[in-house]
């Protein structure tokens, strides 16, 4: 049976050198892992369009997208995740938990302390070794 291609955004929110990270709650899928905060592409949307809305409607902020930090493809058992991580600085408002348990401010070093959604991976070790 041919899985599904699901394609994502995710926003490497940047604020004074730290990065916003967010915790899945226990209802989602992947629960409790740690991501970069996004969501799913809608049909006819661009992915940075997909991200400013996603964040505005998770977070009830609104941020800048800056330039691409990753492209990651990743399979799991509900489908294959086409993940794209953008570098994102906020520009109204500050981020609240609407759809995540947790979040947390880290430094780039920081970042592999946490347990992160495979997907996000990828660019996580970018982030921390860069």
């Amino acid at each position: 049976m041919k899985k599904k291609n699901i394609y994502v955004v995710g926003a490497v929110i940047v604020n004074d050198d730290m990065i916003l990270c967010a915790q899945r709650g226990n209802t989602k899928t992947l629960s409790h892992k740690w991501e970069f905060p996004g969501g799913k592409v809608e049909q006819g949307e661009t992915e940075r369009a997909a991200l400013k809305r996603e964040i505005e409607e998770e977070m009830e902020c609104h941020i800048e997208v800056g330039r691409q930090v990753d492209h990651t493809v990743y399979e799991y058992d509900f489908g294959i995740v086409h993940l794209t991580t953008f570098y994102c600085i906020l520009i109204e408002g500050e981020p609240v938990l609407t759809e995540h348990q947790s979040i947390k401010w880290l430094h780039r070093e920081e970042l592999t302390t946490l347990d992160w959604a495979p997907a996000d991976i990828p660019a996580v070790e970018k982030l921390a070794n860069g």
